[in-house]
């Protein structure tokens, strides 16, 4: 006998791993869980992985997203933002759902899309990740083609860079060139622990605008 979906029950914090799951029955699982939900899922030929974050890692996830939302509106770039929508290649029989991601160099391919589709759009400059309690593996994002991924952790941020279709660890961020990404991060996700969410990003447009406008 099949299961049904809501039959499954995953709890936060935790991941289920299914195999032997077709393209359309991955299509099928999406549009029952719905856009607005909790879990996230990630699959690659046939295997299908349901994770549902702790808080706190959605919290994590929130204050880096609004961080790299500030720098760039701030800087003045151009983007769009399209949070943990489903990255998907039929072709390449691969998708996943980053916790957020934006475009930045591609953004004009992508105004006015609400679905990701990267058998003809192009893939988003930026993906993040927050492991707090799971782990990130790269191969759906090497395979999809993401130039540029952040992986958050309980240590801090480390940056992912892809060079000949594999992850290369940088110190560094294409994306912001000469700004010391991994350290400001570090320290204003550390902020809000402290001081909270307002103040931190107030301090954080000053730092901003005392240390980059002269570069703007």
């Amino acid at each position: 006998m099949l299961l049904e979906l809501q039959q499954i029950i995953v709890h936060p914090g935790q991941q289920m791993l299914l195999r032997d799951i077709s393209w359309q029955q991955l299509e099928n699982i999406l549009e029952e869980m719905g856009e607005k939900r909790a879990a996230r899922i990630s699959y690659s030929d046939g295997w299908l992985e349901i994770m549902v974050p702790l808080p706190e890692h959605e919290k994590d996830k929130e204050i880096v997203g609004d961080l790299v939302k500030i720098l760039l509106e701030i800087l003045d770039f151009d983007f769009e933002p399209f949070g943990s929508t489903t990255l998907k290649n039929e072709r390449m029989r691969q998708a996943v759902e980053p916790d957020t991601s934006f475009y930045i160099q591609n953004q004009a391919a992508v105004i006015g899309k609400n679905r990701i589709d990267l058998s003809i759009d192009p893939p988003p400059d930026l993906a993040i990740e927050i492991d707090i309690t799971s782990r990130t593996t790269f191969d759906n994002y090497q395979i999809l083609g993401v130039p540029e991924l952040w992986r958050y952790k309980q240590q801090g941020l480390e940056i992912f860079l892809l060079q000949e279709g594999k992850y290369v660890k940088s110190s560094s961020s294409p994306n912001f060139p000469n700004i010391p990404i991994v350290e400001l991060v570090n320290e204003y996700v550390q902020q809000c622990l402290t001081i909270g969410r307002s103040q931190t990003m107030r301090n954080f447009r000053n730092w901003i605008k005392e240390n980059l406008y002269e570069n703007l």
